[in-house]
């Protein structure tokens, strides 16, 4: 027996086609897709439609954006005006369309959260944007400032990894070392041509060649690594400049924007925007231009290092860590507005790339991990490393306990692989994926309250004819959302009910509604370039 789906406005599972894709275009009022439900997640969205709660239900996935994992609230709360004390407003999660307030939850994931993970993405490429070319508290002067995209590699550890090219071309082919072995009998090339999914990628020619702990080491003090090298480049930029370091913030700041990826071996590269301001911060005329801060980039890159401390009495490694010889520094702006139209690398272009890998962490290679042993390995030896460093050193805070263990570890302030252990589904990398220098551009938090300020100014429109001629004016409205004084006063008192649908009908329409969001963001901006392209 099968339950159809096909009446509910806007939702449609297309289970004839033979191909199970949906074929209808990502337009205004195209439906769902809910091809391949489940019985129950099909018994949860029928149950909606015959309780009469399913308009409810939508009030409240578009209230949250179509989150996969919503967090449930009861509770109330009270709005007060901070100048005169007055009560402006009440709320209960009583009166929330579903009897209980939903948030969403806010996730960078996408593999956890496609929704927020998007929002999270759009306000990365805002935040990173706005330090490119103005707006949202920048001036737009910060467009004339010199702009470099730098990325920051990991060295080899011996072995080098079998690899996927892009052109089909063979993974290792050395025809120089045709037939020669290493230490363990291995080959040292390799001739097969890799998919990109190949569970070998990433994988070292020879695991016995192939210093994994000091891989781990590395990748767990890379955050290290680039706070030094932040460092270095601003020695660099006094002694050019001809100032001591601490004189230099009265001719020159330099601020950044970055975020780590994940290779295939494991091990993350940053990529980074590094941009270069005058003594009165963004938009402020700069010192030098972009290719001589490049070149400043590039010497300090190579001066930093950092001597890893062992992991116990028997670790007799000794461990200077670096960047890799891959360091890449290309000159976005040199200074001038005008960029190079036939350049490779525009300020939108760097926006989006890091925007896109702010969402993603070491699940993004790890969900194949029974496809991908090194990876699995890599997490298990973080484990191994880190009981040694515990039985050596003890653990810097009393609730650091691997897992299985029962007796309360001994406390130690001087443990330099504390919390390996609980980094170790992240390989190792404890940093965060996306950071920025504080005078970089404005902040997410920022950006978080401006949208939630927003929200309630449209809410307001409704029966308020001065929210909405602040909506019709876009210089009042920015300024409105992004003021740093807070406008209203808040108190409330909440209980934390829970994660997630309470129906796993629901959580399959929140997914299908975030991947229908998706589909038609795609549509409209393929639909806005057709259509300029056609006008040129």
């Amino acid at each position: 027996m099968t339950v159809s789906t096909m009446d509910a406005p806007g939702i449609h599972s297309d289970a004839s086609s033979s191909t199970g894709r949906i074929s209808y275009p990502y337009g205004e009022g195209a439906p769902l897709d809910l091809s391949g439900l489940t019985a129950d997640q099909t018994a949860g969205i029928v149950s909606r439609w015959r309780d009469g709660s399913f308009d409810k239900f939508a009030d409240t996935l578009a209230s949250v954006g179509n989150c996969a994992h919503p967090i449930r609230l009861t509770g109330h709360s009270e709005t007060f005006d901070p100048a005169t004390g007055d009560l402006v407003g009440t709320f209960s999660s009583a009166n929330a369309p579903l009897g209980v307030l939903y948030r969403p939850c806010g996730n960078r994931r996408a593999d956890v959260c496609p929704s927020c993970s998007r929002t999270y993405a759009r306000d990365t490429f805002a935040m990173i944007n706005a330090g490119l070319v103005g707006g949202k508290t920048i001036p737009a002067t910060v467009a004339d400032n010199p702009l470099l995209f730098a990325t920051f590699t990991a060295p080899g550890f011996g072995s080098p990894s079998h690899r996927h090219h892009k052109d089909d071309s063979r993974c290792r082919p050395r025809s120089r070392d045709k037939g020669q072995r290493c230490p363990h009998g291995r080959p040292v090339s390799c001739m097969a041509r890799h998919a990109e999914d190949d569970a070998i990628v990433g994988a070292p020619l020879c695991h016995e060649c192939h210093d994994t702990d000091s891989a781990i080491i590395w990748q767990w003090f890379a955050p290290e690594l680039w706070r030094r090298t932040t460092i270095a480049l601003r020695r660099a930029l006094a002694d050019h400049l001809g100032v001591k370091e601490k004189d230099l913030r009265h001719l020159a700041t330099v601020q950044f924007a970055k975020v780590a990826e994940y290779q295939a071996r494991g091990l993350v590269h940053f990529h980074a925007l590094i941009r270069l301001d005058g003594e009165d911060g963004p938009g402020s005329p700069a010192p030098i231009d972009g290719h001589d801060l490049a070149q400043l980039v590039e010497a300090s890159a190579g001066t930093v290092t950092y001597v890893a401390p062992p992991i116990d009495a028997d670790d007799n490694t000794e461990r200077i860590l670096k960047w890799g010889k891959q360091l890449d520094v290309r000159v976005v702006r040199d200074g001038h507005r005008t960029d190079d139209p036939d350049g490779v690398l525009t300020p939108g272009q760097v926006a989006g790339y890091l925007a896109k890998y702010a969402t993603k962490d070491a699940n993004s290679i790890r969900s194949a991990e029974d496809q991908r042993p090194h990876l699995a390995a890599m997490g298990s030896r973080c484990h191994r490393l880190a009981m040694r460093a515990i039985a050596h050193y003890g653990v810097n805070e009393a609730s650091n306990r691997l897992p299985g263990q029962t007796e309360k570890p001994q406390k130690s302030a001087v443990n330099p692989y504390d919390l390996l252990g609980k980094w170790a589904h992240m390989l190792g990398f404890r940093g965060h994926f996306s950071t920025k220098s504080r005078r970089y551009s404005i902040t997410l938090g920022r950006l978080r309250r401006a949208r939630a300020r927003y929200a309630e100014l449209r809410a307001a429109a409704e029966h308020n004819e001065e929210a909405r001629a602040v909506l019709l004016d876009l210089d009042e409205l920015e300024a409105w959302v992004l003021a740093d004084e807070e406008t209203t006063l808040v108190v409330g008192s909440w209980r934390f009910e829970g994660t997630g649908w309470t129906s796993l009908g629901d959580e399959a329409l929140a997914l299908a509604a975030a991947a229908r969001a998706r589909e038609y963001d795609q549509w409209k901006a393929q639909t806005k370039n057709t259509t300029n392209e056609k006008g040129k």
